[in-house]
């Protein structure tokens, strides 16, 4: 038997301004997008090289939308892996990404916290 996690749910509060974010800021692509129905919307994207697809899932109701940007309660949610760190970082930074910290090498490879649109953590990490 064959399993992989296919998707993770992320919660926006707009679907258009998520999908641009995350195509025209993180280089994404928009892999479906298909009404459901009452304003509902089944929005997958995906870094072009693979890996998990996120969900864009508009907040509905005060507790969702009190939840936007407090993907693992703070913590680094997410891991972008790039082959090239200092290219993508400078693309990041002119797309106006913030970044939490100056990049730093790790045992692992070089690193750095950004901020997606929401505030949710992301590790930039080019593995050694």
């Amino acid at each position: 038997m064959t399993r992989r996690l296919s998707a993770v749910t992320y919660l926006v509060r707009d679907y258009d301004e998520a999908i641009a974010w995350f195509v025209d800021v993180l280089g994404f692509m928009l892999i479906e997008d298909i009404a459901l129905g009452e304003a509902k919307r089944w929005v997958l994207v995906a870094a072009p090289d693979g890996g998990s697809r996120l969900l864009l899932a508009r907040a509905d109701g005060d507790r969702q939308e009190a939840a936007i940007g407090k993907a693992a309660g703070g913590r680094v949610a997410f891991f972008l892996h790039t082959d090239d760190f200092a290219r993508d970082h400078a693309a990041m930074l002119a797309k106006g990404v913030t970044f939490r910290e100056l990049p730093r090498h790790e045992s692992y490879g070089t690193v750095a916290v950004f901020e997606d649109l929401y505030g949710n953590g992301w590790d930039l990490i080019e593995a050694r």
